[in-house]
Formats: C-alpha cells, structure tokens, sequence
C-alpha cells in the first residue's frame, strides 16, 4: 500500500497539470471557433486511439515492464506538451493540431492507466480493492475540482503559455516519483508459449466471452457510455454557450463536477462500497443521469452547480464497484489482456458519442431551438430559445436514454447477479 500511495500521489500530480491544459484548450478552441463540434472533435481525437489500442495494449502490459510503460506515457505527454507549446510560441498553432497531438497523447496515455491498473492488484490486499479503487477515483475528482479552477484564475492573466509551462512541471514530477518505486510484475501463471500471436491476441475477448455475467457488464456500459459519452463532449459547449461564453462560470461548473466526484470517492474510500457491489455500478449510472437531466434545463450557475454536485457524486461509484469486480474475478497475471478487452469492448461506442454529438448539435438541434422554429414553441418554455437551447434539449434526450439504460440493468439477470454466478479468483484457485 505505501507504494501504492506513492505512486497514487506522483500521478495526481500529473493529471492536475494535464486536466488544467484540457481546459486552456477547450477555452482557446471556443475562442477560435464558436462552435461545439471542435471541442467535441478534441474529445473524440484524445479518446478515439486509446479504444483502438485496447486490442493490443493488453498484451504489452502483460508482457512488458508494468514501470516502464508508465514512464513511457509520461514522457509521451511531456513532448506533446512541449510540441503544443512550440507551436503556440510560433503562432502556428491550430486547432487541426490539437487533434494530432491529442490522439499521440491519448494513446499513450490509455497504455499508461491499463499498466497503472493492472498493476493494483499486485499492490492492494485484496479487502482494500474498493478503497483502492475509490482513491483512483478521487484522484481523478481532485484533478478535476482544483484544475478548472487554478486554470480558471491563471488563464487570464498567464494565457495558454502558462497553463503549459506548468503541465510539463507537473510532468518531471510524476516521472522522478516512478523512478523512486518498485512495482513486480505478477509470475505468469498461464504457458502462453503454445498460443499462437492471435490466440494471445485475442486472449481477453475470449476471457470475457467464456464469462458471460462479464460480458454482460460490458455491454451494460457499452450503451451507457455511448450517451455519457455525448453528453460529456457537449458540458463545455452548453456552459459557454447558455453562460454568454464565461470561462469562469465554466470553470466553477468544472469544479464542482471535481467536488461531487471527490465527496463520492472519500466517502467509497471510507465505506468500501455497496453490498453486492453491482448496486454501486447500477445506481451510480441511473442517478447521475439525473443530475445530467437536471443540468440541461438549468440556466444559471446555482442550477447548474446543484447539478454538476448530483451527477458527479455518483460517478465513483461506477467506477468503484466495476473495477473492484473485476479485480475480484481476474486472475492478476492476466488483467492486462482481460481489462484492455474490456476497455475496449466497453468504450467501442464512446468514440461514436463523441462525433456526432458536435454536429447533431450544430447542425440539427441548435437550428430547431431558434425563435421562429416549431419545436422552439413546443419545448421553448423548458429549454428556452436561441443560443444553448438546442444544444440543452440534446443533453436532455441522451440523459433520459442514460437513465433508462441504467435502470433497465436490474431486469438482466447474469448482470443483477455476476457476483454470485461468477467465483472469486482466488476462490477458483483455491
């Protein structure tokens, strides 16, 4: 465990700097455009790779120093930094390049967190997965509470070169902290020497596949994910665009999504979650929708920050009481292969989310919100009309679709029940 906080504190580190880069650009990219479709496409670029990835990362981490390859993804992100900051410095800068260099990043980045996590189950007693899993979370939620707003603060008065020139501090920082570890490798408990490059290949989708409880998991966040995921490239573009293009109230909006999520992580962290941990994942998904829903017919910070607090407070536990099932069922010599399978199967539609929520907004439902359209007069009076109403109305339906994906969770019995239908790793060796 000490080692695990080590390393847990090195990467928090890391992800401030790069969240509050995230949110210089996603400004910079409004100021340029006006548009949601950009920020969107950014989104899509950054995540996009690492869905492709998954099919072959697993093996790699199963393969390869666990150590290394967390050292390589922070070095990746350090030149992309630096590459940015070149080309800003020069005043060649693009949006163009910010897909690019997002999809390199990303890339190596999802090799990063597949190692980061695969590696916990080598660090962690078995009791403290949850707790583990819910420091991760926090981990991400404080990133994202002080982020936006130190990024908020400083934009204005250090610009882009700034928040930049302290990303790559942040990285020197998680890169001296992984060189003062040890993480071991987990002895490979399966002769993987008879497989064939496909057979090892596709080793964690034929995993999962014999394990349909898991599988059913997956699909489950398969859907889930392709309505967050929109909803998520849209939050920016709606907060801009109903906010008359506030880079602060943005920012708080963003902070308290950091907040909500935080206050859900330490209060998993100290609880160790739900009993089956399938509720966590279950209830999480619905009632975060709720939030989502409740954000898109705000229009004005107080709605808007409730919101934020409601939908991110629930998030962890997803994410807590997923992968503290996973690593309750999979063997840890082979975590690497089963969960980049899983990232994979999981975030096949993320990527789809990601593009057309951009576009659908700009281009369909912006245009049927304006004053003098039907469906203004029909729907005006929750969404209101003009700038951020369309996009309102969009972030609405797909948090609807979210919340019934949600629920519908507990009609599906190998889903309901994958705690009891599958056994323990440890038990099965047993």
């Amino acid at each position: 465990m000490r080692t695990f906080r080590t390393l847990w504190l090195g990467q928090i580190v890391s992800l401030l700097g790069s969240e509050m880069t995230t949110f210089a650009l996603t400004i910079w990219v409004w100021e340029q455009t006006g548009q949601a479709s950009p920020i969107a496409l950014l989104v899509f670029f950054t995540r996009s790779p690492q869905v492709i990835a998954a099919a072959f990362a697993g093996v790699l981490v199963d393969t390869w120093d666990r150590k290394q390859l967390m050292l390589l993804g922070d070095f990746v992100a350090g030149l992309s930094t630096i590459g940015l900051l070149s080309l800003f410095l020069t005043q060649h800068l693009q949006v163009w390049h910010l897909y690019a260099i997002g999809a390199a990043n990303g890339l190596f980045s999802y090799l990063q967190s597949l190692a980061h996590s695969a590696s916990m189950a080598v660090l962690v007693p078995k009791q403290h997965y949850a707790r583990a899993s819910a420091m991760e979370t926090i981990k991400g939620s404080s990133a994202y509470v002080f982020s936006p707003a130190l990024a908020g603060v400083l934009y204005p008065s250090i610009g882009l070169i700034g928040i930049l020139a302290i990303d790559l501090v942040t990285f020197v920082i998680a890169i001296a902290t992984l060189l003062t570890i040890s993480i071991p490798h987990p002895t490979t408990a399966r002769d993987s020497s008879k497989q064939t490059p496909w057979q090892t290949l596709t080793f964690g989708f034929r995993y999962i596949l014999q394990r349909p409880s898991l599988l059913s998991i997956l699909l489950f966040l398969l859907s889930s994910n392709l309505f967050f995921s929109a909803n998520f490239a849209l939050t920016p573009a709606l907060i801009l665009a109903r906010s008359g293009n506030s880079a602060s109230m943005l920012a708080t909006v963003q902070s308290v999504f950091g907040i909500g999520g935080l206050m859900g992580a330490i209060l998993l962290s100290l609880w160790g979650g739900t009993t089956p941990r399938i509720h966590g994942l279950l209830l999480g998904a619905s009632l975060s929708r709720v939030g989502l829903l409740l954000l898109s017919v705000g229009r004005g910070l107080t709605i808007w920050v409730i919101a934020a607090w409601i939908t991110a407070f629930f998030v962890p536990f997803v994410g807590s009481a997923n992968q503290a099932i996973w690593l309750a069922k999979v063997e840890p010599e082979v975590q690497g292969r089963v969960f980049a399978a899983r990232y994979l199967i999981a975030q096949a539609a993320s990527p789809l989310g990601f593009a057309i929520a951009g576009p659908l907004a700009d281009y369909v439902f912006e245009p049927a919100m304006l004053p003098d359209r039907p469906l203004a007069g029909l729907l005006g009076g929750l969404f209101g009309t003009g700038a951020g109403a369309g996009i309102a109305l969009q972030y609405a339906l797909l948090a609807v679709c979210g919340l019934a994906i949600g629920l519908g969770g507990y009609g599906i019995h190998r889903l309901r029940d994958v705690e009891t239908l599958i056994p323990d790793h440890d038990t099965a060796i047993g």
